[in-house]
């Protein structure tokens, strides 16, 4: 299986996504993030001839997409955990500013923290 990173970004009617392949880049619009997938993956076997079964895409999200597919997350916790001003993440995720690779590593590091939070999580029932 080929692992593929599939950078996904936030456009008015749904998601755009771009991938680097053999030195190519490959653009590809959907409504949904699955469909998508599929029209790249569709792209990869009629130019390349790779099996639609054969690659694996490692999801890259921009931070409006991020928010848009995981919207129960809430920013203000996402900036308090990254330890970064809730205002400026708010303007990382509409556009207006953008995060460098640091704050980036932040804010990816605090939702890792509340993802290991919920996978230690244990309910209780009689």
């Amino acid at each position: 299986m080929k692992k593929v990173s599939l950078i996904i970004e936030k456009t008015d009617d749904g998601f755009l996504g771009r991938v680097s392949y053999k030195d190519d880049l490959i653009i590809e619009e959907a409504e949904t993030l699955a469909k998508l997938d599929v029209g790249i993956k569709k792209i990869l076997r009629d130019f390349y001839e790779l099996e639609l079964g054969s690659v694996y895409f490692e999801h890259k999200y921009d931070l409006s997409a991020l928010f848009e597919k995981f919207d129960y997350l809430k920013i203000s916790n996402v900036a308090k955990i990254a330890g970064m001003n809730a205002s400026l993440l708010r303007q990382y995720v509409t556009g207006k500013k953008h995060a460098s690779k640091s704050q980036a590593k932040k804010i990816e590091e605090a939702i890792h923290c509340i993802g290991k939070e919920l996978s230690d999580i244990k309910v209780y029932s009689k």
